[in-house]
């Protein structure tokens, strides 16, 4: 297929729930997997490990574990209401592609799971001051940075390709048995759970706030123009 410019690449790769049955080629998804470590790694560690999910015993498994934290989703957002921004229409569009996806997860030709391996420190860590021990962890909620710019290429490289994907976290509502399907060892712990097809619906455009709502400049309040 000819080959896509990055922004529009950017501004029409729309989260796509819904896949046609064909299977995604090996050396299609070698490509999105090339370009997930083509991103940035903090420390240049690289520590991230890449779980391609195709067999359709595996993938029923995933998908059964998701529907279940699909549940606890739906209970948390059961009084939810649209945001300011975003026409009623939209917001069940959106309800009913996300319903479906926790109902269907498991049909998706490809389950890719993004995970780090936490590497053992090589020397003791040293004794902290109380104060820095608890500005580390504030910190804690870093922990996952390098594996989403890893992500982001995953959906980028999927839409350059004629994939649909979307980023998914709530399978971390049964970790534990996730990575019991996976056979992770310890150190490693998954962070996105994104299914990979030929989409059944349409690419972008995408529709966004507009930039000047939601940037400053030099400080909060004072909106970019």
């Amino acid at each position: 297929m000819a080959e896509m410019g990055i922004f529009e690449t950017m501004y029409t790769a729309r989260a796509l729930r819904r896949f046609k049955p064909d299977p995604v080629p090996d050396e299609v998804m070698s490509k999105v997997l090339d370009a997930a470590i083509r991103a940035p790694s903090g420390s240049n560690e690289q520590s991230w490990l890449f779980v391609v999910v195709k067999d359709a015993e595996q993938r029923k498994k995933l998908g059964d574990i998701y529907r279940k934290a699909g549940g606890i989703l739906f209970a948390l957002y059961q009084n939810r209401t649209k945001p300011a921004h975003m026409a009623q229409s939209t917001f069940e569009k959106l309800v009913a592609s996300a319903t479906y996806l926790v109902e269907h997860m498991g049909d998706a030709p490809v389950l890719l799971l993004a995970c780090l391996k936490q590497n053992p420190p090589t020397v003791p860590p040293p004794k902290l001051p109380p104060e820095v021990a608890d500005k580390m962890r504030t910190m804690a909620r870093t922990s996952g940075s390098s594996i989403y710019p890893a992500v982001q290429n995953i959906i980028l490289a999927c839409r350059a390709l004629g994939l649909g994907t979307c980023l998914t976290t709530i399978h971390m509502f049964y970790e534990e048995e996730v990575r019991a399907v996976l056979g992770l060892p310890p150190e490693v712990q998954t962070y996105a759970m994104l299914p990979i097809g030929y989409p059944s619906g349409k690419f972008g455009p995408i529709k966004r706030r507009p930039v000047s709502e939601v940037a400053c400049l030099d400080r909060y309040g004072n909106p970019w123009k």
